[in-house]
């Protein structure tokens, strides 16, 4: 019998190739589609912090690369990263750490 996949494989091919490739909104309000906003809030005021990270989590746990990169903002996430990192397992926190420098390991 074969093993189930993990709900982390893959994690590592999710994560953007550098900050230079987020170039999501940095203000204004963001709706997510449906694939990510399936549950809960699908509307994200930006200068919102508490919403701001809202988002920025539903996208990284659940949304691929191209989701990263349509609606994270490199310099909101560099901002928001020691804070936000504390609310993803441990998967996403390496995998975002290992493959962008600049998020570094509080």
């Amino acid at each position: 019998m074969s093993a189930l996949p993990s709900r982390w494989d893959g994690v590592d091919q999710r994560v953007p190739d550098s900050l230079a490739d987020l170039r999501g909104p940095a203000t204004g309000m963001v709706a997510l589609p449906v694939h990510l906003g399936w549950s809960g809030l699908t509307e994200f005021d930006l200068m919102n912090p508490l919403l701001r990270m809202s988002l920025y989590r539903t996208v990284i746990t659940g949304g691929g690369r191209g989701d990263a990169e349509s609606y994270l903002n490199a310099e909101l996430l560099v901002a928001d990263w020691p804070t936000l990192r504390r609310g993803l397992g441990p998967s996403y926190r390496r995998a975002w750490e290992g493959k962008i420098a600049a998020l570094g390991r509080e």
